[in-house]
């Protein structure tokens, strides 16, 4: 499918991208530099401009592909990138797809998270088809389950096995 841009009110949500008007490559790499976000994002390193452009482009080929839909999140005047925030694991003929989100350490606490992540799960629902969204997050990153709360999640508990971090891995879900 083709990548889609949302209004979300106070910020936009567009494709990460890496060209000569927008170039995201840089605060990838701030942001995926930070510790707390190590922390939690095991599976991905950007220390180099070649690593962040190898995301950028694997993003665009998970669109392509219907295998995620992943946007950055975007200030409506410059077109910074303040975060990220997907449905990964993207079943269309399951209607099922798990949200993720990320901000950058420098905009955490202003409410972008939840502001995004309503975004997404509004175009999940309303323009995928989807009927159930899951989101996870390791039991000791607070911030995730008032995210969580704020956009509707119900909680589910605790999943059998943990997170590649050796954390409690905590299940919320939520219906169209």
């Amino acid at each position: 499918m083709e990548p889609v841009e949302i209004n979300a009110g106070t910020y936009y949500l567009r494709q990460l991208r890496a060209d000569r008007h927008i170039d995201d490559r840089r605060v990838l790499m701030e942001a995926f530099a930070d510790p707390t976000h190590r922390k939690y994002v095991l599976n991905y390193r950007l220390r180099t401009v070649d690593e962040a452009t190898e995301y950028v482009a694997l993003r665009a080929a998970q669109w392509a592909g219907d295998e995620r839909c992943s946007w950055a999140i975007a200030e409506p005047t410059s077109g910074r990138l303040l975060g990220e925030v997907g449905l990964r694991e993207l079943d269309l003929p399951a209607a099922y797809a798990e949200a993720t989100i990320w901000v950058h350490p420098a905009e955490r606490g202003k409410g972008i998270a939840t502001t995004a992540l309503s975004a997404a799960l509004r175009f999940g629902f309303g323009g995928l088809g989807l009927t159930e969204v899951s989101y996870r997050y390791e039991e000791s990153n607070t911030a995730s389950a008032i995210v969580a709360e704020r956009c509707g999640f119900t909680l589910l508990g605790p999943e059998p096995d943990p997170a590649a971090t050796g954390e409690r891995l905590i299940r919320w879900h939520r219906t169209s």
